[in-house]
């Protein structure tokens, strides 16, 4: 691991942790940012060696330590975002803030985690999906005892309003439903999450909100997206990948494979397939069984979408959602 950036502006320091990681994802980024009063951790990539040991290693090169870092900020709860935090809080207690929806997934409440049970198990059942749905379903459940152990064990200081400490905070749904932006903006730099990658679409992931109702992941994260052209950031600093030097434009490709993909989906609605498992098998061939939860996540997400703006329609019939084109 090597430091392949260095920011500095207005009297701040950024410095970035990138991570190899063998997948399309390329690298696992996570970032030092230094005031002339504190060290803030954002985000905290995977629990495992190479990332700890890169943490370990860019803090000493800059005469710091673990001891030095006063807060860690969350842009999502997903694990390669999250990894370091219990490493770094049960030696050194400091505050850990996160989204008000972050907090039962990072903590793993059971009561949670058998509601989205729940909801992917009727989710799967109305789109068509049958035994592979009902394979899914085992798996989370089994997900669920083996995971226990995965859980935040830090306080998690919910985070209320737009503003926190030196950023504006941007709440960006749609590759997770309590991903955020921070946003320092004499700087111009937004640190995104995975909202916005320069080598790869970031997945909208189907998720249910506190209350266990469907989000319309890809109609939230095209609208996450829009806010990126308006607020005029310089340097988007992603959770995966090269830094982002031209955002507008990184933003707006983005947008644009949505409405291309949408489109797709809506030809094939129009050629006969009428339910979300349908038009997944017809897409995705063999990939709807080798990725079936991303692949779906897909689909539902962008059926979602083309009903929104009114492009689809769709009828119940026999327990299962039925599309046609409006």
């Amino acid at each position: 691991m090597k430091i392949l950036y260095q920011l500095k502006k207005n009297g701040i320091e950024v410095i970035p942790i990138i991570v190899s990681v063998p997948s399309s994802l390329k690298t696992v980024n996570f970032f030092l940012y230094k005031t002339e009063d504190s060290l803030t951790l954002i985000d905290a990539g995977f629990d495992n060696d190479e990332c700890w040991n890169a943490i370990q290693n860019v803090l000493h090169d800059h005469g710091w330590s673990v001891q030095d870092i006063n807060r860690i900020l969350l842009t999502h709860h997903h694990i390669d975002h999250v990894g370091l935090v219990n490493r770094i809080v049960n030696d050194h207690p400091i505050p850990v803030y996160a989204h008000s929806l972050a907090i039962p997934r990072l903590k793993r409440e059971e009561d949670f985690l058998s509601m989205r049970i729940e909801f992917f198990s009727k989710l799967y059942q109305e789109m068509g999906c049958k035994e592979q749905g009902e394979k899914q379903i085992a798996y989370l459940q089994k997900a669920l005892q083996k995971n226990k152990d995965k859980k935040i064990e830090a306080a998690i200081c919910k985070i209320e309003g737009n503003q926190l400490f030196d950023f504006d905070v941007i709440y960006v749904p749609g590759h997770a439903p309590d991903q955020i932006a921070f946003y320092q903006k004499e700087c111009g730099w937004l640190f995104g999450g995975d909202l916005l990658l320069e080598h790869v679409s970031s997945n909208a992931l189907v998720e249910p909100d506190a209350d266990g109702i469907r989000m319309l992941t890809v109609y939230d994260h095209y609208h996450s997206l829009k806010r990126v052209l308006g607020i005029g950031a310089e340097l988007v600093l992603p959770g995966h990948g090269k830094l982002i030097e031209d955002p507008k434009a990184a933003a707006q490709m983005r947008m644009d494979e949505v409405e291309q993909k949408a489109d797709k989906f809506l030809k094939l609605i129009q050629a006969g397939s009428t339910t979300a498992a349908e038009v997944a098998k017809a897409y995705y061939n063999e990939t709807y069984l080798k990725e079936f939860p991303l692949v779906m996540s897909r689909v539902i997400g962008h059926l979602d979408y083309l009903e929104v703006i009114g492009k689809v329609r769709r009828e119940m019939i026999d327990g299962v959602w039925h599309y046609s084109a409006d």
